[in-house]
């Protein structure tokens, strides 16, 4: 199929509100206008209004995850969710614990060095860019290894766009009597994540991903036994989850100063998240730009790294054009004067590129980037049609 043929007389390209660029990478994203309204008040740090605000995201947040009784906190944590993962990591496992690592790209590697900085045991499963690890295999290395005591693997993996099979692994772990921690940053809110189907200990995300807030904190769902056995665990006082779990819970506030325009914008875009639907209407929506997006790119040419099976309703990653004309930089400055920003690939083993699926855009604004880039490929005199 022709570019031509896949994009007649499609809409001429619009900017979001107020003339920002649309950011298709897998967080920070384009939030809604409410959502930046919502930060145009100051708070209070101590003040009982905002510690309501905390409350509520709180409970709002185990709600989305499936519980209604008191077997799991939500703890949130200032900073990016890197912070929220490490705080997580060095709370559920214990100093002479040992963890099992499942890497398929740059976050279940991040994992391993955190592990490496907090000096916890840990052995590896790496799958490369491109495949997700096997049931099978993980089975065999908890069978072998009866040193493990708990499990970190990364839900979706944005450095490639991969979904991993989360329940089948959740299955395998927990029958044998193993810790489940799920790195949860870029699917929670969009892909259905609920303790009665994945009976996680541990879950980490983030405000600025599929729940589309903003960047300032990150939160962790973490089973309170667990959480009550943790204390002295920390390796850092900034980082201490049990801490920040015992003040919020003794004085409703954040330890130290909260992001407050962070925290009430997500408090806003939580409500948004409910309106559409709540995690199956995002993903319908996520799933249809993913669907959108692939058939129009394979259209113009451009192969997905990952089969079709393995593809997030999250982000994509696409192998770069071999084309001598093609060359990313340029067609980065391309398309951000059409209004679109997206993200550089991550992989080791070719040039890629990644394109994001969230944040508030829907079908119309993925058929405007394809647009977009279109004419990006028309102006860099990059021909593919001998790929399509």
């Amino acid at each position: 199929m022709s570019k031509a043929e896949f994009l007649p007389n499609r809409p001429a390209i619009t900017a979001p509100a107020l003339g920002e660029p649309f950011l298709l990478t897998p967080g920070p994203l384009t939030t809604s206008l409410a959502t930046k309204q919502a930060m145009l008040r100051d708070w209070g740090s101590w003040d009982g209004d905002f510690n309501q605000v905390t409350a509520e995201i709180r409970q709002g947040l185990l709600v989305m995850a499936g519980i209604s009784d008191d077997s799991y906190c939500c703890v949130p944590l200032q900073g990016s969710g890197t912070f929220a993962v490490e705080a997580a990591m060095a709370t559920a496992i214990a100093r002479d614990g040992k963890a099992l690592v499942l890497m398929n790209g740059a976050y279940g590697k991040r994992a391993g060095q955190i592990l490496d900085y907090l000096g916890r045991a840990h052995v590896d499963l790496d799958m490369g860019d491109y495949l997700p690890p096997e049931p099978e295999k993980v089975a065999e290395m908890l069978d072998a290894d009866p040193e493990i005591t708990d499990v970190f693997l990364v839900h979706c993996e944005t450095s490639s766009g991969i979904l991993n099979p989360l329940k089948e692994l959740a299955e395998v772990i927990k029958s044998r009597g193993k810790g489940l921690i799920v790195d949860a940053m870029s699917s929670f809110g969009a892909v259905p994540l609920t303790v009665d189907q994945i009976p996680f200990d541990v879950m980490v995300s983030s405000a600025n991903k599929c729940i589309e807030g903003i960047p300032g904190f990150g939160f962790v769902i973490i089973r309170r036994t667990l959480l009550e056995q943790s204390k002295g665990r920390a390796h850092s006082l900034s980082l201490d989850l049990f801490e920040q779990w015992q003040y919020m819970e003794r004085t409703g506030q954040w330890r130290f100063t909260p992001p407050t325009h962070s925290v009430v914008a997500f408090r806003k875009a939580l409500e948004q998240h409910q309106q559409e639907g709540g995690v199956a209407g995002r993903e319908a929506r996520y799933t249809n730009n993913r669907n959108t997006l692939v058939a129009g790119m394979r259209a113009l040419g451009f192969k997905t790294l990952l089969e079709d099976q393995w593809l997030s309703p999250i982000i994509i990653t696409f192998f770069s054009p071999e084309h001598p004309n093609f060359e990313f930089k340029r067609f980065y400055d391309e398309l951000k004067a059409r209004q679109f920003v997206i993200y550089p690939g991550k992989l080791t083993i070719a040039e890629s590129f990644r394109i994001g699926c969230i944040g508030q855009i829907d079908e119309r604004i993925v058929l405007q980037l394809l647009r977009a880039i279109a004419d990006a490929l028309d102006v860099m005199g990059v021909d593919q049609s001998s790929n399509t």
